[in-house]
Protein backbone atom coordinates (compact mmCIF):
# COMPACT_ATOMS: atom_id res chain seq x y z
CA UNK A 1 0.00 0.00 0.00
CA UNK A 2 1.34 3.31 -1.05
CA UNK A 3 1.42 5.94 1.61
CA UNK A 4 0.99 9.59 0.87
CA UNK A 5 2.95 12.11 2.83
CA UNK A 6 2.20 15.76 3.07
CA UNK A 7 4.42 18.45 4.45
CA UNK A 8 2.42 20.76 6.56
CA UNK A 9 3.30 24.40 6.03
CA UNK A 10 3.36 26.92 8.83
CA UNK A 11 3.02 30.63 8.59
CA UNK A 12 6.28 32.56 8.68
CA UNK A 13 7.12 33.79 12.19
CA UNK A 14 10.76 34.79 11.78
CA UNK A 15 10.21 37.95 13.68
CA UNK A 16 8.36 36.38 16.59
CA UNK A 17 9.94 36.10 20.10
CA UNK A 18 9.82 32.31 19.84
CA UNK A 19 11.79 32.35 16.57
CA UNK A 20 14.38 34.67 18.02
CA UNK A 21 14.80 32.41 21.05
CA UNK A 22 15.16 29.39 18.77
CA UNK A 23 17.77 31.19 16.66
CA UNK A 24 19.79 32.09 19.79
CA UNK A 25 19.52 28.50 21.06
CA UNK A 26 20.74 27.02 17.75
CA UNK A 27 23.66 29.47 17.57
CA UNK A 28 24.67 28.69 21.14
CA UNK A 29 24.37 24.94 20.49
CA UNK A 30 26.64 25.00 17.44
CA UNK A 31 29.16 27.26 19.19
CA UNK A 32 29.27 24.82 22.11
CA UNK A 33 29.71 21.95 19.67
CA UNK A 34 32.65 23.70 17.99
CA UNK A 35 34.30 24.41 21.35
CA UNK A 36 33.71 20.83 22.46
CA UNK A 37 35.30 19.41 19.31
CA UNK A 38 38.24 21.80 19.60
CA UNK A 39 38.71 20.76 23.23
CA UNK A 40 38.70 17.11 22.22
CA UNK A 41 41.32 17.69 19.53
CA UNK A 42 43.47 19.57 22.06
CA UNK A 43 43.06 17.03 24.85
CA UNK A 44 43.85 14.11 22.62
CA UNK A 45 46.75 15.68 20.70
CA UNK A 46 49.32 13.00 20.00
CA UNK A 47 52.42 13.11 22.20
CA UNK A 48 55.34 11.59 20.29
CA UNK A 49 57.78 11.41 23.21
CA UNK A 50 56.89 11.02 26.88
CA UNK A 51 59.82 13.00 28.29
CA UNK A 52 58.66 12.26 31.82
CA UNK A 53 59.35 8.55 31.31
CA UNK A 54 62.51 7.19 32.98
CA UNK A 55 63.30 5.19 29.82
CA UNK A 56 63.04 7.59 26.88
CA UNK A 57 63.53 6.36 23.34
CA UNK A 58 64.81 9.12 21.05
CA UNK A 59 62.47 10.05 18.22
CA UNK A 60 64.21 9.72 14.80
CA UNK A 61 63.46 12.94 12.94
CA UNK A 62 64.51 14.30 9.56
CA UNK A 63 65.02 18.06 9.19
CA UNK A 64 65.32 19.00 5.56
CA UNK A 65 67.29 22.02 4.43
CA UNK A 66 64.65 24.69 3.88
CA UNK A 67 64.37 26.18 0.41
CA UNK A 68 64.88 29.89 -0.16
CA UNK A 69 66.74 32.67 1.64
CA UNK A 70 68.84 31.46 4.59
CA UNK A 71 66.95 28.16 4.47
CA UNK A 72 69.96 26.07 5.36
CA UNK A 73 70.93 28.27 8.33
CA UNK A 74 67.41 28.20 9.76
CA UNK A 75 67.14 24.42 9.40
CA UNK A 76 70.58 23.96 10.99
CA UNK A 77 69.64 26.08 14.03
CA UNK A 78 66.42 24.10 14.47
CA UNK A 79 68.39 20.84 14.25
CA UNK A 80 70.94 22.02 16.85
CA UNK A 81 68.16 23.11 19.22
CA UNK A 82 66.18 19.90 18.99
CA UNK A 83 69.15 17.56 19.06
CA UNK A 84 70.64 19.13 22.19
CA UNK A 85 67.53 18.22 24.21
CA UNK A 86 68.53 14.56 24.00
CA UNK A 87 64.98 13.52 23.07
CA UNK A 88 65.35 13.56 19.30
CA UNK A 89 67.75 11.80 16.94
CA UNK A 90 68.35 13.90 13.82
CA UNK A 91 68.95 11.68 10.80
CA UNK A 92 71.92 12.62 8.58
CA UNK A 93 70.76 14.50 5.48
CA UNK A 94 72.99 12.31 3.30
CA UNK A 95 70.47 9.51 3.88
CA UNK A 96 67.47 11.48 2.57
CA UNK A 97 65.75 10.15 -0.55
CA UNK A 98 63.22 12.94 -0.97
CA UNK A 99 64.46 16.40 -1.97
CA UNK A 100 63.21 19.64 -0.44
CA UNK A 101 61.30 20.49 -3.60
CA UNK A 102 59.39 17.18 -3.75
CA UNK A 103 55.95 16.65 -2.26
CA UNK A 104 56.00 14.78 1.04
CA UNK A 105 55.78 11.01 0.62
CA UNK A 106 55.86 8.97 3.85
CA UNK A 107 57.39 5.95 2.06
CA UNK A 108 60.55 7.98 1.32
CA UNK A 109 61.05 8.56 5.03
CA UNK A 110 59.90 5.28 6.53
CA UNK A 111 62.62 3.43 4.63
CA UNK A 112 65.38 5.47 6.38
CA UNK A 113 63.81 5.05 9.81
CA UNK A 114 62.38 8.54 10.29
CA UNK A 115 59.22 8.91 12.37
CA UNK A 116 58.77 12.65 11.74
CA UNK A 117 59.90 15.11 9.08
CA UNK A 118 60.28 18.88 9.08
CA UNK A 119 60.08 20.72 5.76
CA UNK A 120 60.02 24.44 5.09
CA UNK A 121 60.36 27.32 2.68
CA UNK A 122 61.73 30.81 3.31
CA UNK A 123 60.89 33.94 1.32
CA UNK A 124 62.15 37.51 1.44
CA UNK A 125 65.48 39.28 1.77
CA UNK A 126 65.66 41.59 4.80
CA UNK A 127 62.23 40.60 6.12
CA UNK A 128 61.82 36.85 6.09
CA UNK A 129 58.71 34.68 5.97
CA UNK A 130 59.16 31.01 6.79
CA UNK A 131 56.42 28.42 6.24
CA UNK A 132 57.19 25.26 8.18
CA UNK A 133 55.47 21.85 8.24
CA UNK A 134 55.85 18.87 10.56
CA UNK A 135 54.84 15.49 9.11
CA UNK A 136 53.95 12.28 10.94
CA UNK A 137 55.36 9.30 9.01
CA UNK A 138 53.14 6.61 10.54
CA UNK A 139 49.98 8.63 9.84
CA UNK A 140 51.32 9.88 6.51
CA UNK A 141 50.09 13.42 7.00
CA UNK A 142 50.98 16.97 7.98
CA UNK A 143 50.35 17.50 11.70
CA UNK A 144 51.63 21.06 12.10
CA UNK A 145 51.90 23.95 9.67
CA UNK A 146 52.75 27.50 10.67
CA UNK A 147 54.04 30.73 9.15
CA UNK A 148 56.75 32.79 10.85
CA UNK A 149 57.92 36.31 10.13
CA UNK A 150 61.10 38.02 11.27
CA UNK A 151 63.94 40.30 10.25
CA UNK A 152 66.98 38.71 8.69
CA UNK A 153 69.06 40.29 11.47
CA UNK A 154 66.99 38.27 13.99
CA UNK A 155 67.23 34.98 12.15
CA UNK A 156 68.26 33.06 15.25
CA UNK A 157 65.20 34.25 17.18
CA UNK A 158 62.98 33.20 14.26
CA UNK A 159 64.66 29.78 14.16
CA UNK A 160 64.36 29.31 17.93
CA UNK A 161 60.63 30.12 17.69
CA UNK A 162 60.15 27.39 15.09
CA UNK A 163 62.12 24.89 17.18
CA UNK A 164 60.05 25.76 20.28
CA UNK A 165 56.74 25.11 18.51
CA UNK A 166 57.94 21.82 17.04
CA UNK A 167 59.32 20.69 20.41
CA UNK A 168 56.03 21.52 22.13
CA UNK A 169 54.01 19.67 19.51
CA UNK A 170 56.20 16.57 19.83
CA UNK A 171 56.58 16.49 23.62
CA UNK A 172 53.58 18.43 24.93
CA UNK A 173 55.91 20.74 26.90
CA UNK A 174 57.27 24.22 26.24
CA UNK A 175 60.79 24.46 24.88
CA UNK A 176 63.62 26.64 26.17
CA UNK A 177 64.86 27.88 22.83
CA UNK A 178 63.57 31.47 23.15
CA UNK A 179 64.93 31.95 26.68
CA UNK A 180 67.79 34.23 27.71
CA UNK A 181 70.72 34.01 30.10
CA UNK A 182 71.95 36.95 32.18
CA UNK A 183 75.58 36.77 33.30
CA UNK A 184 78.64 38.72 34.38
CA UNK A 185 81.66 39.29 32.14
CA UNK A 186 84.91 41.22 32.47
CA UNK A 187 84.78 44.31 30.33
CA UNK A 188 87.63 46.83 30.12
CA UNK A 189 88.94 45.86 33.54
CA UNK A 190 85.50 45.92 35.18
CA UNK A 191 82.76 43.37 35.55
CA UNK A 192 79.60 44.21 33.63
CA UNK A 193 76.14 42.71 33.18
CA UNK A 194 75.47 40.89 29.90
CA UNK A 195 72.65 38.97 28.19
CA UNK A 196 72.68 36.18 25.59
CA UNK A 197 70.45 33.54 24.03
CA UNK A 198 70.26 30.17 25.77
CA UNK A 199 72.83 28.70 23.36
CA UNK A 200 75.47 31.41 23.88
CA UNK A 201 74.71 33.47 20.76
CA UNK A 202 73.49 37.06 20.56
CA UNK A 203 75.73 38.31 23.39
CA UNK A 204 74.83 41.88 24.40
CA UNK A 205 76.24 44.23 27.02
CA UNK A 206 73.53 45.84 29.12
CA UNK A 207 75.62 48.85 30.10
CA UNK A 208 75.54 48.08 33.83
CA UNK A 209 79.00 48.31 35.34
CA UNK A 210 80.81 48.82 38.62
CA UNK A 211 84.16 47.94 40.05
CA UNK A 212 82.49 44.64 40.86
CA UNK A 213 79.16 43.18 39.80
CA UNK A 214 77.92 39.89 41.26
CA UNK A 215 75.59 37.28 39.80
CA UNK A 216 72.13 38.47 38.67
CA UNK A 217 68.75 36.95 39.56
CA UNK A 218 65.50 37.12 37.55
CA UNK A 219 62.00 37.88 38.74
CA UNK A 220 59.59 35.03 37.98
CA UNK A 221 57.86 36.99 35.21
CA UNK A 222 61.19 37.78 33.52
CA UNK A 223 60.63 41.55 33.66
CA UNK A 224 63.37 42.39 36.19
CA UNK A 225 66.88 41.45 37.22
CA UNK A 226 68.47 42.13 40.61
CA UNK A 227 72.23 42.10 41.25
CA UNK A 228 74.93 43.41 43.57
CA UNK A 229 77.42 46.08 42.60
CA UNK A 230 80.19 48.01 44.37
CA UNK A 231 79.98 51.72 43.57
CA UNK A 232 81.70 54.57 45.33
CA UNK A 233 83.18 52.25 47.93
CA UNK A 234 79.80 50.86 48.98
CA UNK A 235 78.09 47.60 48.11
CA UNK A 236 74.50 48.02 46.97
CA UNK A 237 71.72 45.88 45.58
CA UNK A 238 70.28 47.18 42.31
CA UNK A 239 67.23 46.34 40.24
CA UNK A 240 67.03 46.59 36.44
CA UNK A 241 63.45 46.86 35.16
CA UNK A 242 63.18 45.83 31.48
CA UNK A 243 59.64 47.21 31.15
CA UNK A 244 60.93 50.70 31.95
CA UNK A 245 64.59 50.16 30.98
CA UNK A 246 65.54 51.79 34.25
CA UNK A 247 67.83 50.92 37.15
CA UNK A 248 67.25 51.73 40.81
CA UNK A 249 69.08 51.09 44.06
CA UNK A 250 67.13 48.71 46.29
CA UNK A 251 69.43 48.63 49.31
CA UNK A 252 72.91 49.78 50.37
CA UNK A 253 74.77 49.81 53.64
CA UNK A 254 78.21 49.33 55.10
CA UNK A 255 79.60 45.83 54.72
CA UNK A 256 78.91 43.41 51.88
CA UNK A 257 75.41 43.06 50.47
CA UNK A 258 74.78 40.19 48.05
CA UNK A 259 71.48 39.77 46.22
CA UNK A 260 69.44 36.59 46.44
CA UNK A 261 66.28 36.08 44.40
CA UNK A 262 62.71 37.37 44.25
CA UNK A 263 59.57 36.06 45.88
CA UNK A 264 57.05 34.61 43.37
CA UNK A 265 55.00 37.83 43.35
CA UNK A 266 58.10 39.93 42.65
CA UNK A 267 57.51 42.31 45.58
CA UNK A 268 60.02 40.82 48.01
CA UNK A 269 63.69 40.05 47.76
CA UNK A 270 66.04 38.01 49.95
CA UNK A 271 69.71 38.89 50.28
CA UNK A 272 72.67 38.43 52.59
CA UNK A 273 74.37 41.32 54.34
CA UNK A 274 77.16 41.95 56.84
CA UNK A 275 75.75 45.33 57.89
CA UNK A 276 75.35 44.09 61.51
CA UNK A 277 78.92 42.77 61.78
CA UNK A 278 77.82 39.19 61.07
CA UNK A 279 76.54 37.81 57.77
CA UNK A 280 72.80 37.30 57.96
CA UNK A 281 69.85 36.84 55.61
CA UNK A 282 67.32 39.62 55.15
CA UNK A 283 64.03 40.15 53.38
CA UNK A 284 63.13 43.49 51.85
CA UNK A 285 59.70 44.46 50.56
CA UNK A 286 60.23 46.42 47.36
CA UNK A 287 56.98 48.36 47.51
CA UNK A 288 57.72 50.01 50.87
CA UNK A 289 61.43 49.12 51.55
CA UNK A 290 60.49 47.31 54.78
CA UNK A 291 63.56 45.36 55.93
CA UNK A 292 63.46 42.20 58.07
CA UNK A 293 66.31 40.00 59.26
CA UNK A 294 65.15 36.37 59.07
CA UNK A 295 68.20 34.55 60.51
CA UNK A 296 69.95 34.96 63.86
CA UNK A 297 73.27 36.73 64.38
CA UNK A 298 75.05 33.69 65.81
CA UNK A 299 76.38 32.23 62.54
CA UNK A 300 77.52 33.24 59.08
CA UNK A 301 74.58 32.69 56.75
CA UNK A 302 74.60 33.63 53.07
CA UNK A 303 73.38 32.70 49.54
CA UNK A 304 69.60 32.68 50.11
CA UNK A 305 67.36 31.23 47.39
CA UNK A 306 63.56 31.38 47.59
CA UNK A 307 61.71 28.25 46.44
CA UNK A 308 59.40 28.56 43.39
CA UNK A 309 56.29 28.53 45.60
CA UNK A 310 57.77 31.13 47.97
CA UNK A 311 57.33 28.97 51.08
CA UNK A 312 60.97 27.98 51.67
CA UNK A 313 64.43 29.52 51.53
CA UNK A 314 67.56 27.47 50.86
CA UNK A 315 70.74 29.06 52.21
CA UNK A 316 74.30 28.40 53.39
CA UNK A 317 75.23 28.37 57.08
CA UNK A 318 78.26 27.42 59.12
CA UNK A 319 76.13 26.63 62.19
CA UNK A 320 77.32 23.01 61.98
CA UNK A 321 81.00 24.00 61.85
CA UNK A 322 81.41 24.01 58.03
CA UNK A 323 79.45 25.72 55.22
CA UNK A 324 76.44 23.53 54.40
CA UNK A 325 73.08 23.88 52.63
CA UNK A 326 70.06 24.39 54.88
CA UNK A 327 66.36 25.04 54.31
CA UNK A 328 64.00 27.16 56.40
CA UNK A 329 60.50 28.55 56.12
CA UNK A 330 60.29 31.97 54.49
CA UNK A 331 59.92 33.60 57.92
CA UNK A 332 63.15 31.98 59.18
CA UNK A 333 61.53 29.22 61.27
CA UNK A 334 61.95 25.43 61.10
CA UNK A 335 65.58 25.28 59.91
CA UNK A 336 66.79 21.89 58.71
CA UNK A 337 70.05 20.74 57.19
CA UNK A 338 70.13 19.35 53.63
CA UNK A 339 73.79 18.47 52.87
CA UNK A 340 75.96 16.20 55.01
CA UNK A 341 78.60 15.06 52.51
CA UNK A 342 81.79 17.16 52.23
CA UNK A 343 83.12 20.09 54.23
CA UNK A 344 82.14 22.93 51.89
CA UNK A 345 78.77 23.29 50.10
CA UNK A 346 77.37 26.55 48.79
CA UNK A 347 75.37 28.41 46.06
CA UNK A 348 72.00 26.58 46.22
CA UNK A 349 69.48 27.08 43.41
CA UNK A 350 66.02 25.51 43.11
CA UNK A 351 64.59 23.55 40.20
CA UNK A 352 61.40 25.15 38.79
CA UNK A 353 59.22 22.41 40.32
CA UNK A 354 60.90 22.73 43.73
CA UNK A 355 61.86 19.04 43.80
CA UNK A 356 65.63 19.50 43.41
CA UNK A 357 68.38 21.83 44.57
CA UNK A 358 71.56 22.27 42.56
CA UNK A 359 74.62 23.50 44.45
CA UNK A 360 78.42 23.74 44.51
CA UNK A 361 80.47 21.43 46.69
CA UNK A 362 84.22 21.05 47.18
CA UNK A 363 85.48 17.60 46.19
CA UNK A 364 89.16 16.60 45.93
CA UNK A 365 90.17 20.25 46.17
CA UNK A 366 87.93 21.39 43.28
CA UNK A 367 84.49 22.97 43.12
CA UNK A 368 81.96 20.65 41.52
CA UNK A 369 78.23 20.81 40.87
CA UNK A 370 75.86 18.49 42.69
CA UNK A 371 72.12 17.97 42.75
CA UNK A 372 70.04 16.85 45.73
CA UNK A 373 66.43 16.67 46.92
CA UNK A 374 65.25 19.21 49.54
CA UNK A 375 64.98 16.29 51.97
CA UNK A 376 68.72 15.60 51.58
CA UNK A 377 68.39 12.40 49.53
CA UNK A 378 69.37 11.45 45.96
CA UNK A 379 72.72 13.27 45.97
CA UNK A 380 74.38 13.16 42.52
CA UNK A 381 77.65 14.72 41.35
CA UNK A 382 77.23 16.27 37.89
CA UNK A 383 80.71 17.66 37.04
CA UNK A 384 84.26 16.38 37.54
CA UNK A 385 86.56 18.61 35.44
CA UNK A 386 88.10 21.88 36.66
CA UNK A 387 86.26 24.24 39.02
CA UNK A 388 82.53 24.58 38.37
CA UNK A 389 80.28 27.19 39.98
CA UNK A 390 77.11 29.31 39.70
CA UNK A 391 74.60 26.59 38.65
CA UNK A 392 71.13 27.60 37.48
CA UNK A 393 68.23 25.51 36.13
CA UNK A 394 66.48 26.12 32.81
CA UNK A 395 62.79 27.09 33.14
CA UNK A 396 61.72 23.53 32.27
CA UNK A 397 64.15 22.04 34.78
CA UNK A 398 65.79 19.79 32.19
CA UNK A 399 69.07 21.69 31.81
CA UNK A 400 71.60 23.45 34.02
CA UNK A 401 73.86 26.35 33.11
CA UNK A 402 77.07 27.04 35.05
CA UNK A 403 80.53 28.60 34.88
CA UNK A 404 83.77 26.60 34.69
CA UNK A 405 87.51 27.11 34.31
CA UNK A 406 88.12 23.59 32.94
CA UNK A 407 89.66 24.92 29.72
CA UNK A 408 91.59 27.85 31.15
CA UNK A 409 89.73 31.14 31.64
CA UNK A 410 86.22 31.17 33.06
CA UNK A 411 83.48 30.32 30.55
CA UNK A 412 79.80 29.42 30.67
CA UNK A 413 78.68 25.85 30.01
CA UNK A 414 75.36 24.10 29.63
CA UNK A 415 74.44 20.50 30.42
CA UNK A 416 71.41 18.29 30.82
CA UNK A 417 70.14 18.08 34.39
CA UNK A 418 71.63 14.58 34.72
CA UNK A 419 75.13 15.90 33.86
CA UNK A 420 75.20 14.68 30.26
CA UNK A 421 76.29 16.68 27.19
CA UNK A 422 78.33 19.37 28.92
CA UNK A 423 79.00 22.05 26.33
CA UNK A 424 80.81 25.39 26.38
CA UNK A 425 78.65 28.18 24.95
CA UNK A 426 80.61 31.43 25.46
CA UNK A 427 83.59 32.58 23.33
CA UNK A 428 87.16 32.09 24.61
CA UNK A 429 87.95 35.82 24.51
CA UNK A 430 85.28 36.67 27.12
CA UNK A 431 85.72 35.79 30.82
CA UNK A 432 82.24 34.99 32.08
CA UNK A 433 80.68 34.25 35.48
CA UNK A 434 77.40 33.90 37.38
CA UNK A 435 74.93 32.81 34.66
CA UNK A 436 71.23 32.86 35.49
CA UNK A 437 68.56 31.44 33.18
CA UNK A 438 65.48 33.52 32.42
CA UNK A 439 62.11 32.06 33.46
CA UNK A 440 60.57 32.52 30.01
Amino acid sequence: MKENFRVKSFPSRTGSPEAKKLKVFISAFFMALIIFNFSLSTCYAKIYIDITSPAIKKLPIAIQEFSGTEGKQIADIIRDDLEFTGFLLCIDRAAYIESSAEVFNPKNWAVIGAEAVIKGTVRGEQNLTAVVSLYDISEGREVLRKEYKGARASIRHLSHSIASDIYQHITGEKGIFKTKVAFIAEDEGKKGLYMMDWDGTGIKRLGIQGNFVLRPHWSQDGSKIVYSSERGGQWGIYLLDFTKMSEKKVFASRGLNIAGNFSPDGDELVFSSSQDETYGIYNIKLSDSKLTRITSARWIEISPAVSPDGKLVAFVSDRGGTPQIYIMNSNGHDVRRVTFEGLYNTSPSWSPDGKKIVFVGRFSGKHQIFIISPEGSELIQLTDKGNNEDPSFSPDGRFIIFSSDRNGGNSIYIMRANGESQKKITPPWLRTFGPRWSPN
